[in-house]
């Protein structure tokens, strides 16, 4: 995101509203937790709110701020976060260490931080992994998050085996609202008519 959106500030905030299970901050809260100075802070979010991507709202003698979901580019900002922060980014920065990855996809419920239920996949790994790598960079979401993540992984011939077999667990991780973080999501869904 660096290297699209050019305020540092600005891709501070963002990332810290699309990847908190929290809506609504407090400038002080955001100051602390960006890091940066108040009046730059502020200035971002003047500019922010200006062009429709947070609102805010005055309760108890403080201006509390939300990102609006409504936002024309919420779902691109959010994909952006998601593939430079958290699980997501660090897939992607370990993608070497991790093996050959053709597919990578996190269920829009996990980034959302909506509940999973037992039978529900939060991260879908397609390729040659290699488990113990991969295992160390769930395990450092997991205490983040303090909650168990739900993965699966598979060789790309397994995948493709259980995609023409219309396996009822690929075909319910694969219509599920997703953000492919390695691959592309057409390739993806190829050969699944649903």
């Amino acid at each position: 995101m660096d290297e699209i959106i050019i305020s540092k500030v600005r891709v501070k905030i963002l990332q810290l509203f699309l990847s908190s299970s929290e809506n609504l901050f407090h400038v002080r809260e955001i100051v602390r937790r960006v890091d940066e100075e108040i009046n730059a802070v502020r200035r971002e979010l003047a500019r922010m709110e200006k062009y429709g991507l947070l609102s805010s709202e005055w309760r108890a003698n403080r201006r509390l701020y939300r990102f609006r979901k409504e936002y024309i580019y919420f779902p691109e900002l959010l994909a952006m976060v998601v593939k430079s922060a958290g699980i997501g980014g660090d897939i992607i920065k370990n993608k070497v260490k991790l093996g050959k990855i053709k597919y990578a996809m996190l269920a829009k419920r996990f980034v959302n931080n909506e509940p999973s239920g037992a039978e529900d996949v939060d991260i879908l790994i397609v390729g040659q992994i290699i488990l113990p790598e991969l295992q160390v960079v769930v395990a450092d979401e997991q205490a983040k998050r303090e909650r168990e993540i739900n993965y699966s992984f598979m060789d790309e011939a397994e995948f493709n085996f259980r995609v023409k077999r219309r396996d009822p667990f690929i075909l319910r991780v694969l219509i599920q609202p997703k953000i492919m973080l390695i691959g592309d999501e057409a390739d993806f869904l190829s050969g699944v008519i649903l």
